[in-house]
């Protein structure tokens, strides 16, 4: 065995290697073993010199790792987790997706990205979301999530070569090498893949290809059992030799669309399956598009995100807008924390009403990104009490600073995003930083595994809006891009790299890294405490009675409840209609500490932990 397989393995233990050993001994699938390996052999925090990589799984940062050490930059080390984070984290990302590539270049000091984002396909109807039977949206979940009608045009293969031409020094293939080792001598099952596995048994058992992949023997993979992946394995190798027209008009672009329209049902299959209409046409047409990051300076601290199609970077920049017209530091914890959710309440108001796709939609993103409509906004938040009812936009077409402000009328908005998705932040050695946030929406995805390939298909097209409406930014069109929250971020500080983070969790993200930010910039917490913190998260949404409420994990309503009670917040625990776990994101980030020390952080706890890792380690 090469060194960097018994490297992964070591970091998950004993009982790992042991299983490890028999399996490629034997060939046969280890006996669970009594603790999870993976759990508890995971390192939150890590500080040094040479690189630095902070992602949910300690394969994926291994991976990136060796890279770095192997004299690979940035951008190869990202393309290398991400991709074993396709075999590891696969009802999270994989070829199967898309995502938001954010990078900063050293040597020019700017800051690109890349929108490899899914798109409809050409045959996507007004009204395909609606079920012919009723008349009426198909249920969001396990109906219409679990369907080739919600697959859209993956873009994450495309993303991975258009960001090695651009500013990598490997080949696809070398980059793929990594992942296509874990595939094939497996991973260490943990805890939250048999949970994963398990909560979706019945969308999995409705495909022959999924079940038979990830439920061997009709159970989900148990704990401590070692999982291979060898179709995923090829159809890398397939990528790697070549290239990823292997998917775009090779054999595989006939596969995938094969599996939309007519996805391979099992016989005891119970779930309407709505078909979907992609072609290898549509495939062949897929192209990522290089875009200017948004930017707001933020207490003297640059912030570069991600411009639509993604709504983070807009709806983060507003927040921090608003939030530049007072003091947090100089407030109570009470008093900043009840600016920040105005603020983002504010925020998401106006994502509702004007952001969409740029190739569809007119997005005002510079008067949404402007201080002076930043400052007319604050005068919207009531210093002593929170909004009872939802924010109404702001009007971008008049606007001057000055309070009161004027306006625009409400847009109608129901959050479907899925709060899987998963990031990941990697620096090297000559200054580069990536931020890279990649997804298949729904946790399983659209519970689709193509055939003898080893990944599943999206389901981001249930991101577009259920109902077609004219004037709703997020309506359905074809070769459009579904309005996502994905908010990758680099700050910089003097020109130079000084945090970058990003965060998955559907619309949650947005008011993930936007805490963050304050935590750490204004609030006083180490990167490390501004990730572990508990979260809320205030998304302008109204209750059944139409009061305004806030999404807050039960952390959050123990620590600052109490304190937050005189503004009149109304704090629901996650876990609701909106939020379907009680933990809201699981964030990574790299800081850049003097001297050029890196500490990289990951999630102490939600999602079982995520990994950090340095080149070379220093207290």
């Amino acid at each position: 065995m090469k060194h960097l397989d018994w490297i992964n393995v070591r970091r998950r233990g004993a009982a790992a290697m042991a299983a490890l050993a028999l399996a490629l001994t034997t060939g046969a699938v280890a006996s669970p073993a009594s603790a999870d390996p993976r759990a508890v052999d995971k390192t939150p925090t890590a500080t040094g010199y040479g690189g630095a990589v902070s992602t949910v799984d300690p394969e994926a940062s291994a991976a990136a790792l060796e890279v770095l050490r192997k004299g690979g930059n940035a951008v190869d080390a990202a393309v290398a987790a991400a991709a074993t984070l396709g075999v590891t984290e696969p009802y999270s990302a994989g070829i199967g997706g898309g995502g938001y590539f954010v990078y900063y270049d050293a040597k020019s000091g700017k800051v690109s990205t890349i929108d490899g984002r899914e798109t409809a396909p050409a045959g996507i109807t007004h009204d395909a979301f609606i079920d012919p039977k009723t008349g009426k949206p198909y249920n969001f979940t396990p109906q219409l999530v679990t369907s080739g009608v919600s697959v859209g045009v993956p873009g994450t293969a495309a993303t991975w070569q258009r960001a090695l031409d651009r500013w990598g020094t490997l080949s696809l293939g070398e980059a793929l090498k990594p992942a296509i080792k874990v595939a094939d001598r497996g991973f260490v099952v943990d805890g939250t893949f048999r949970q994963q596995t398990e909560d979706n048994k019945l969308r999995f058992q409705q495909f022959t290809s999924t079940s038979n992949l990830f439920l061997p023997g009709g159970d989900a993979p148990a704990v401590g059992s070692i999982f291979q992946n060898h179709d995923l394995a090829a159809t890398y190798r397939m990528l790697a030799e070549d290239g990823v027209n292997a998917l775009y008009r090779g054999p595989l672009a006939s596969e995938i669309s094969a599996a939309v329209q007519s996805p391979p049902k099992s016989a005891s299959a119970t779930l309407p399956i709505p078909v979907g209409s992609m072609t290898p046409a549509d495939l062949a047409a897929y192209t990522t598009l290089d875009q200017d990051p948004t930017h707001v300076n933020y207490r003297g601290l640059d912030v570069y995100g991600k411009a639509p199609s993604s709504s983070g970077g807009t709806t983060v920049g507003e927040a921090l807008n608003i939030l530049n017209t007072v003091n947090l530091s100089e407030m109570s914890v009470p008093q900043a924390l009840h600016y920040y959710l105005e603020s983002s309440a504010l925020a998401f108001a106006d994502r509702g009403k004007y952001v969409g796709d740029p190739a569809f939609v007119d997005v005002p993103q510079k008067a949404l990104l402007d201080p002076v409509f930043g400052k007319e906004r604050a005068c919207q938040i009531n210093p002593n009490k929170a909004t009872q009812v939802p924010f109404k936009p702001g009007d971008v077409t008049s606007y001057d600073g000055v309070c009161p402000a004027r306006p625009a009328a409400a847009a109608s908005e129901k959050d479907t995003e899925n709060i899987s998705t998963t990031n990941m932040t990697v620096a090297d050695k000559w200054g580069n930083v990536v931020e890279y946030t990649l997804t298949i929406e729904q946790t399983g995805g659209s519970g689709i595994v193509v055939p003898g390939r080893g990944f599943l298909l999206n389901n981001e097209l249930t991101d577009f809006s259920a109902v077609w409406s004219a004037s709703d930014p997020n309506r359905i069109e074809p070769f459009k891009r579904p309005r996502s929250s994905m908010s990758p971020t680099i700050m910089l500080k003097d020109g130079k790299p000084w945090l970058a983070l990003g965060s998955p969790g559907g619309s949650t993200i947005i008011t993930t890294v936007l805490q963050t930010i304050v935590n750490r910039v204004d609030l006083g917490m180490t990167t490390p405490q501004a990730i572990a913190a508990p979260r809320a998260s205030d998304r302008n949404f109204a209750n059944s009675s139409g009061r305004a409420f806030v999404t807050a994990e039960p952390g959050f309503i123990s620590k600052y409840g109490t304190g937050l009670a005189p503004f009149g917040h109304l704090l629901v625990p996650s876990g609701d209609a909106f939020t379907s776990a009680a933990e809201i994101g699981a964030e990574t980030a790299i800081e850049f500490l003097p001297g050029g020390k890196m500490l990289a952080a990951a999630e102490p706890v939600r999602r079982g932990g995520g990994s950090a890792m340095v080149l070379k380690p220093s207290p």
